[in-house]
């Protein structure tokens, strides 16, 4: 079943993220399920640190925009809107080149609170990083 408040696809998730911190990093939405929400980031010279890896920072910040883009599409939009609360992220593996993909899956869909579950991979869909994103569920200020 669906999770998702209203009707969308990727042209749409593109358009929202153009001049943003995502469309700086190349970070592009690329699949969509009932309960899931994909999108993959370049491993290049803007998400590297000087080591030559996946820079911890840069997977935090693909986490946290496919989780928050997801927790928003699952609220109605006329009423709520969706930030993030809290974050954290365990590296397991690095990146040296390629693309790492993060697919959201939500771990509790509450009236105050959106609890998702992110985990990067990379091309060969071995894990990279595992994130944990609770966002919280704010009221629309009325528009008089």
């Amino acid at each position: 079943m669906a999770i998702w408040k209203k009707a969308f696809t990727l042209d749409d998730l593109k358009a929202l993220h153009v001049d943003t911190a995502e469309g700086h990093l190349g970070i592009e939405f690329t699949a969509i399920g009932d309960d899931w929400l994909a999108a993959r980031m370049p491993v290049d010279a803007r998400t590297v640190q000087p080591f030559g890896i996946l820079h911890g920072g840069a997977s935090v910040l693909l986490a946290e925009s496919v989780g928050s883009c997801a927790a928003n599409l699952c609220v109605d939009q006329q009423r709520f809107y969706c930030v993030g609360l809290d974050i954290n992220a365990n590296h397991v593996r690095g990146a040296r080149r390629g693309w790492v993909t993060g697919t959201a899956r939500p771990l509790h869909l509450g009236k105050s609170t959106h609890v998702w579950q992110i985990h990067i991979t990379d091309e060969a869909d071995a894990l990279v990083c595992v994130s944990r994103l609770t966002m919280s569920v704010l009221g629309r200020p009325d528009r008089d």
